[in-house]
């Protein structure tokens, strides 16, 4: 499969790489059709690897990840360009996490407690397919759950989309290893997993390491 993946950052990897190992073709696109830590990502990951503009990756992409930080997602979409992302799935890893003030963050009143990344890209590309996923773990997690107790934890999805939630649900647990996926319902649940983002960095801050998640015992 042709994928893209939005963003160069440690997400951006960890999720190319990992479709790499796959052996999807993934094109890893940015601001700039020259990025250097994606050129660095092409090098590491051989000839399945490509990378190319936000708008080339979204082009390349039957499925696109949005590996970009939460603020600048909406950007990065018009970037991307609505022509190359209509009728595809949209998997939105990001967070609306504002650092400007330090440590720990808050979230942007504008993409939080009455909307979420998730909801605003769904509403401002309305022929696509979004399903919110992955952003309550950290990079390396994603791609591997079974690294923290053999994928005995939980993952949450959500997005308007039954037939898209099943296609990233099977990536989640066939191409990735997840064993627990829960469905939330329709996008604006992305409030509640985008959410989850300020409790998560205290955890970090208290355990001093990422690697750990929520289970949901039922």
């Amino acid at each position: 499969m042709k994928i893209g993946v939005l963003g160069t950052g440690t997400v951006g990897n960890a999720i190319g790489s990992k479709l790499i190992q796959l052996e999807h073709e993934v094109k890893m696109g940015s601001r700039t059709a020259d990025n250097e830590k994606a050129a660095e990502w092409v090098l590491n990951n051989g000839a399945l690897a490509s990378q190319g503009t936000f708008a080339d990756a979204a082009s390349a992409g039957e499925i696109i990840f949005n590996c970009t930080l939460g603020g600048v997602s909406l950007e990065v979409m018009q970037m991307a360009g609505a022509d190359n992302l209509k009728g595809k799935i949209i998997i939105d890893i990001s967070n609306p996490l504002d650092f400007s003030k330090g440590f720990p963050p808050t979230l942007y009143p504008d993409l939080s407690n009455t909307t979420s990344v998730g909801e605003e890209i769904q509403r401002q590309y309305p022929t696509t397919k979004v399903v919110k996923t992955l952003n309550t773990v950290n990079a390396m997690l994603m791609v591997n759950p079974v690294a923290l107790a053999d994928a005995d934890h939980s993952m949450f999805l959500c997005g308007n989309d039954a037939d898209a939630k099943n296609t990233v649900k099977d990536i989640l647990q066939k191409w990735f290893g997840w064993k627990d996926v829960i469905d939330l319902g329709d996008i604006s649940n992305a409030r509640g997993i985008e959410m989850i983002l300020p409790l998560w960095v205290r955890l970090y801050g208290s355990l001093q390491h990422p690697n750990f998640n929520f289970k949901i015992v039922r």
